[in-house]
């Protein structure tokens, strides 16, 4: 209960949380940061059955005749990841407490983060992968809703705009991914899936499932080619940077990756899929964080890095690659938060976030630099913090022998080489210079916009000094959950001197030399060229495209969507006709014998030959009325043929529906003129064409269907269940209201909506009325 709670907590307090802001806009955020502490404290009271090898699940039955249930499952990984959503989700509501206080839409902005915190709570701890669908899609609505917080900006809608099309369309292939495998193991959770996967390894579908769960892990986590998204959405309110785009939202594609692993993963699709984009995506990023001015920029780059190093590591599938890409999910969400926290402070006291205008801030922000100091240590990689540690790990499962693990090494170093620069510039040129002019006028920032990031830089030193803390009650079974099976898992500070360590003090000493280059590197002629091929490219590729599906989406409206009521019916039927066609086509093994009754009566055969010769009246007349009339009568010779032949409800609901209808049209067309022949012959020609194909077609699927053995499945269970479970003796009364209860509420919601349409336009027409006759007096 406990787990559902914990995600419940977010929801229920998201709801009132605008509420809460209003009552008290400078304590609100220390209040409603209690709630992922709550949820966080719940579910951590389960760590020692976690740290015994047990996992914890729930199953709440939601559809038991269909059996479906909502399941939920805690084990290793959920809690490392649940981890860093509330303690970072604290941290960033009590910053946010200061940094959102006087911003005009604060409250709607707690409401949002809150949910988002439980959506990526439901998204680790859900088992059902329809909940992990649901969830997978929630983070994107409430990631939507928070990079748009600002409406009136445009930039701010064409990133929010853009984040959800890229994100949503990795959830269109989580979804279609998900059932296939469902459908191969028969089973729709993902701990009954892990139990069948050598089925789903060995299926001729496991490419394309492959391929479409990655497809939502690489949207998610903005790897190659759609990290374009990421940098733009730092359009929205730091805290939102903070807390989706470096901790948590971008991290759920990483956890797809872990959590699928032990199904999908230690193939060579999957590694070489893995391993080459996380590669190529951490080594483009890392130099294009060198390009950029803006503090959020740089940092939204170096998380791409990260993403593509965490990757790679997970797509080498070892014990030591996993270990230590876990390990940098921890170490990443802290130091990055704590840096985007930092420029939202900066972005305070200076109001601006452009570092060529930055320096000296040390003595006019010493607690924000002692947060600085923390977190860019524990980024570069130094000891003692466990950023190092980190490093060194992914470093040694990178030095082994294997194919291209050289070629992986090369290019984790020159990643690394390029973050540690970005490193020296974030805290020697922006604290360590020399003062600039707009130092000089910055003040130092309130309590909450510094206790949260010096909170965090201060877990990745303890952590580092006292690894064991963090290898055996998180990370241990996060990778053991991760590899489906026992890895064993051991974190020091010092290894020794070792080929690792000193790749480590190459990547530093490369990394300050680029530091020192770094201002004639930034504005160089090939650092420009990489840019527009790697930076702006993509995204003006994903805009070209837009712009090419609305331009397709114009044309073909303007084509079919041309007011012309013969065109659409036409357009209607014919792809009826096509369809049919084509699924007749496939299932070849259709009979099609036309077998002339040989019993038929006299009663019958006159009211067969009243239908064909009222069809062919209908064709010639020009009255409006008496092709009402006619039409009318086919319906009544068919609803005489339901009465003839044991359906009396069908033929009472035929002559009512049918003395309805010809009331409505008489009454509707009374006063109209004559028909006339206004049409081309050509378009005549048309319309007969399309008349008598669909004739044509329904004709053959009748006379097929004919031929198809008739299965009594639904029939036999309809009456076995109509009294036992409906408790209803007329069985189309049970299947209407109980079995088809759904169906029936849609039909009737639209006669309602129909009818309030037709009531509202009455009165709009006899306000109308009263107006004029007001004005004629």
């Amino acid at each position: 209960m406990s787990i559902v709670l914990a995600i419940l907590i977010g929801y229920a307090v998201g709801a009132i949380a605008p509420w809460v802001h209003r009552r008290g806009p400078s304590w609100s955020g220390w209040l409603l940061a209690l709630a992922p502490v709550a949820a966080g404290t719940l579910l951590v009271t389960h760590g020692g059955k976690l740290m015994a090898g047990e996992t914890v699940q729930l199953s709440y039955a939601w559809l038991p005749e269909l059996d479906v249930s909502l399941t939920f499952r805690l084990d290793g990984l959920s809690l490392l990841f649940a981890s860093l959503v509330c303690l970072i989700g604290a941290c960033i509501i009590v910053y946010s407490s200061s940094y959102m206080r006087d911003h005009q839409y604060a409250g709607r902005f707690y409401c949002f983060m809150l949910m988002f915190m439980a959506s990526m709570l439901g998204l680790v701890l859900a088992d059902d992968i329809f909940l992990v669908y649901i969830f997978f899609e929630l983070t994107s609505l409430f990631s939507f809703f928070l990079i748009g917080l600002d409406g009136e900006s445009a930039q701010a809608r064409r990133a929010a705009r853009q984040a959800i099309l890229v994100t949503n369309l990795g959830g269109l292939g989580l979804l279609a991914g998900l059932l296939l495998m469902g459908k191969l193991t028969g089973n729709y959770t993902i701990s009954g899936m892990a139990g069948a996967a050598e089925t789903i390894r060995q299926s001729s579908l496991y490419l394309p499932i492959l391929l479409l769960v990655l497809l939502a892990a690489f949207t998610k986590s903005a790897q190659f080619p759609f990290y374009f998204w990421l940098p733009n959405a730092m359009a929205a309110p730091t805290p939102v940077s903070a807390y989706l785009h470096s901790a948590t939202m971008v991290k759920a594609g990483v956890y797809l990756l872990a959590r699928f692993h032990p199904i999908l993963g230690e193939t060579i699709p999957w590694q070489n899929i893995l391993t080459g984009v996380g590669a190529f995506t951490m080594l483009v990023s890392a130099w294009l964080a060198l390009r950029h001015y803006d503090l959020k920029g740089i940092l939204a780059y170096t998380t791409i890095m990260a993403l593509g190093l965490i990757t790679m590591l997970l797509g080498v599938g070892t014990t030591a690659a996993v270990t230590a890409a876990l390990l940098y999910v921890a170490i990443h969400a802290c130091y990055k938060a704590a840096l985007f926290m930092v420029a939202g402070a900066i972005d305070h006291g200076t109001h601006t976030r452009d570092v060529r205008r930055l320096g000296g801030l040390r003595r006019a922000m010493p607690y924000t630099f002692i947060a600085t100091l923390l977190a860019t240590v524990s980024m570069a990689g130094l000891p003692p913090f466990i950023g190092f540690i980190g490093k060194e790990g992914a470093y040694g499962a990178l030095l082994v022998p294997g194919e291209l693990r050289l070629v992986l090494l090369t290019a984790s170093v020159l990643a690394n080489v390029a973050v540690v620069a970005i490193a020296a510039v974030l805290l020697i040129r922006l604290f360590l210079g020399k003062p600039t002019e707009t130092a000089s006028h910055a003040h130092a920032a309130p309590p909450a916009l510094w206790l949260g990031p010096i909170l965090l830089g201060a877990i990745g030193l303890i952590a580092g000094l006292f690894p064991k803390l963090i290898s055996g009650p998180l990370l241990a079974g996060a990778v053991d959950a991760t590899l489906g099976r026992h890895g064993d898992v051991h974190l020091l500070l010092w290894h020794g001197w070792n080929i690792a360590l000193a790749v480590s003090v190459v990547t530093v000493l490369a990394g300050v030399a680029v530091f020192l280059a770094w201002p004639r590197l930034r504005d160089s002629r090939a650092m420009a060229i990489f840019a527009n091929l790697f930076d702006k490219g993509p995204d003006e590729g994903f805009e070209w495209s837009l712009k090419q599906v609305m331009a397709f989406a114009s044309w073909q409206t303007r084509l079919l969507q041309n007011g012309r009521l013969t065109w659409y019916i036409g357009a209607i039927l014919l792809t009826g006709v096509l369809l049919t066609t084509a699924s007749m086509t496939r299932w070849s093994s259709l009979s099609l014998h036309l077998v002339l009754p040989t019993d038929l009566s006299i009663r019958d055969g006159l009211l067969l030959l009243t239908i064909v010769i009222a069809s062919l009246v209908v064709l010639t007349l020009t009255s409006r009325l008496a092709t009402i009339l006619a039409l009318s009568l086919i319906s009544y010779c068919i609803a005489l043929v339901f009465l003839l032949h044991g359906a009396p409800d069908l033929a009472i609901t035929q002559f009512l529906v049918e003395t309805l209808m010809a009331i409505l049209l008489v009454l509707a067309f009374y006063h109209l003129p004559r028909l006339r022949q206004i049409s081309s012959r050509g378009a005549r020609f048309r319309g007969a064409c399309v008349a008598i194909l669909t004739g044509m077609t329904v004709t053959v699927m009748m006379l097929a269907v004919l031929h198809v053995p008739f299965d009594p499945y639904l029939s036999d269970f309809f009456a076995a269940n109509s009294y036992v479970k409906a408790h209803g003796r007329n069985i189309v009364n049970v299947i209407l209201v109980d079995f088809r209860a759904l169906d029936t509420l849609g039909e009737i919601t639209v006669i309602c909506v129909a009818g309030l349409s037709i009531y509202a336009l009455i009165r709009r027409q006899a306000a109308s009325l009263d107006s004029a006759e007001g004005g004629e007096k």
